[in-house]
């Protein structure tokens, strides 16, 4: 088969690759489009750790079923089908908890850390456990299809906290997760959503998919924005997106007393400073989230009836031969203008 092998930092060949063989448990899967990751764009570099050469990177995919191995019941060639990125084990108390996404044993598609290799879906097949697949909507195409693993982090995300009907939701951050998560509240029942980045382009994406106000922090004094449309309270829940330590604060500072901040955006590995007193004297409620749990069905329909509406962040569709032109391109000093760009093996 053809597959795009990282095979030194910074370095992606498209190459003639084995054919993957499947265990009795699991799929061969013929792959029709695969999204590059912000995370493929740190791994392809070297700077996140997580993806050590030789390797087939991509995890935000969709394909048909070529053949299933005996173990797998449900599942038929032709069904069309995208997967979770994160294999979880399905035996691991977290597992029997249906929290998958803190599996003891997790291997994440496309990611080769120094504890285990696992291939991904930037090549014409892959083999994966049928435990993990889930069923395409009918009219929804395979590019779409394929932005369900950002859209589950969102939707995930905004389940971690309570959002109340008619309530104000703060999302710091608009690149594509921000952008998904703000059109989660909006199916949430938020009924004012703030946008808060420093690109304008973003801001404007917001306010199309269903921010109600949109403020850039190199202008505008977010706090006291937020006070005013909320009546000197602040918010009732904020999402940081980002994963940097003024972003953080931000997050925490447009809230009210009582309020809850989601922490989804991992940027940085950790904080210095943390603002505890804040949190501890206003009865802040810190909340992190990782991944998804099992909202892959719900975000298929939420996509598919265009309750989450991806197509206005999918940038490019390009053949796989064009892999690693694109990640030259993202990961370029301009590269933040791209959304998301999608190879079709």
């Amino acid at each position: 088969m053809k597959a795009l092998l990282l095979t030194a930092p910074s370095q992606l060949e498209l190459v003639d690759f084995p054919n993957p063989q499947p265990a009795a448990d699991e799929v061969l899967l013929r792959i029709r489009a695969c999204g590059i990751c912000g995370s493929d764009v740190h791994g392809w570099d070297g700077s996140s750790g997580r993806r050590h050469p030789p390797l087939i990177m991509g995890h935000e995919a969709a394909g048909e079923i070529i053949s299933a191995g005996p173990q797998v019941a449900g599942w038929n060639p032709g069904d069309r089908v995208t997967f979770d990125s994160t294999i979880s084990c399905g035996t691991c108390r977290f597992c029997a908890a249906g929290q998958v996404n803190l599996c003891e044993n997790r291997r994440v598609v496309g990611v080769s850390p120094a504890e285990y290799k696992q291939h991904g879906a930037f090549a014409e097949f892959v083999a994966l456990p049928g435990r993990i697949l889930y069923r395409l909507p009918d009219t929804l195409p395979f590019e779409q299809a394929a932005m369900v693993e950002p859209v589950s982090i969102a939707v995930h995300a905004v389940k971690r906290t309570t959002v109340a009907p008619g309530s104000t939701a703060v999302v710091v951050g608009s690149g594509m997760i921000g952008l998904l998560v703000i059109q989660a509240l909006r199916w949430a029942g938020a009924a004012q959503i703030v946008a808060v980045d420093l690109a304008d382009n973003r801001l404007e994406l917001a306010r199309q998919l269903g921010a109600t106000h949109a403020f850039n922090p190199g202008r505008d004094d977010v706090v006291k924005e937020v006070a005013k449309i909320t009546g000197g309270l602040g918010a009732e829940t904020s999402f940081e997106v980002v994963g940097f330590t003024p972003t953080l604060n931000q997050a925490i500072a447009v809230l009210r007393r009582g309020g809850a901040c989601v922490l989804v955006g991992n940027l940085s590995p950790q904080t210095d400073k943390f603002p505890l007193q804040a949190v501890v004297t206003k009865e802040i409620t810190i909340t992190g989230s990782c991944a998804s749990a099992g909202e892959y069905p719900l975000c298929l329909d939420l996509i598919a009836r265009g309750i989450i509406n991806v197509q206005p962040m999918i940038e490019a569709v390009a053949p796989l031969a064009e892999g690693a032109d694109w990640f030259f391109k993202l990961s370029a000093k301009d590269g933040g203008k791209y959304m998301k760009v999608i190879l079709r093996p």
